[in-house]
């Protein structure tokens, strides 16, 4: 069964956040960290991946990912917070 990914890319904490949808969670952080496609996330050098979370349908993950993307920073920066309130960054933790 494939699996979908809605994710939160941040620069640092105060720093710019993106949010993102995949089915290769470790190849599109990859992706994001060396740079691989022209856009926000390497303008800004947004590399941490510090939130995620896993769907097995497509169309529930487009719906979160669309949901996220209109709500205020303060409110994604709460959901950051409650997972990971260090704002660790996941990827080693998602590749082993």
């Amino acid at each position: 069964m494939k699996s979908y990914y809605v994710y939160i890319l941040a620069s640092r904490r105060e720093g710019p956040i993106y949010v993102g949808i995949t089915s290769d969670l470790v190849r599109r952080v990859y992706e994001h960290r060396i740079k691989a496609v022209p856009g926000f996330t390497s303008r800004y050098n947004i590399t941490r991946l510090v939130w995620f979370e896993v769907y097995d349908d497509p169309l529930t993950a487009i719906a979160r990912e669309k949901e996220l993307k209109k709500w205020r920073r303060a409110w994604k920066i709460a959901l950051i917070v409650q997972g990971n309130p260090e704002w660790n960054d996941l990827y080693d933790e998602i590749c082993s």
